[in-house]
């Protein structure tokens, strides 16, 4: 009976935010700046000085702390901008992140390690892209950004390449 009711609370909590607030961008409107609350789990995308609109994401499986090595699993910070978009990737859709900088590469050189790379916002592995908003109930990615599949699709539309990507604590 316990297994019942806790897989109705946990099913009944992923339709609820697969469903809840869901506001799609204007298809015209582009996004002039992205700012990642890590701790808090969100994204906030905007235009000019106006929010548009929040996004609950997931993280690096090792979500505190900035990203220093390849294979830390940690999710960068400090400001980055978006570098490329992959309408080919294993995750749905990507948004290539600046990741490293001079200054990650630096750092890691001083510590004899490689700084990584290929820090992405992404959508869901494909064909598990059913999971939805229940993605956001735990940190998953090796570093990166994720987001449901409808969302990266509205995000791959409506950011420009060079839109700033402010990354925080």
């Amino acid at each position: 009976m316990k297994k019942r009711i806790i897989l109705f609370i946990v099913l009944s909590t992923g339709i609820f935010l697969n469903y809840a607030h869901f506001n799609p961008l204007n298809k015209d409107l582009k996004i002039s700046k992205i700012i990642i609350y890590k701790s808090k789990h969100r994204m906030q995308v905007f235009h000019n000085k106006r929010l548009l609109k929040t996004y609950c994401i997931s993280l690096g499986r090792q979500p505190v702390g900035a990203k220093h090595f390849r294979g830390d699993n940690k999710t960068p910070e400090g400001l980055y901008f978006i570098n490329d978009k992959n309408p080919n990737s294993k995750y749905h859709l990507n948004l290539g992140i600046s990741y490293p900088s001079k200054k990650d590469i630096a750092y890691a050189k001083k510590h004899g390690k490689s700084a990584g790379g290929n820090i992405k916002i992404h959508g869901i592995k494909n064909g598990f892209g059913f999971i939805g908003k229940l993605h956001c109930l735990y940190n998953w990615t090796q570093g990166c950004i994720a987001v449901t599949n409808s969302e990266i699709e509205e995000l791959y539309r409506n950011i420009p390449l060079g839109t700033p990507i402010e990354i925080k604590k």
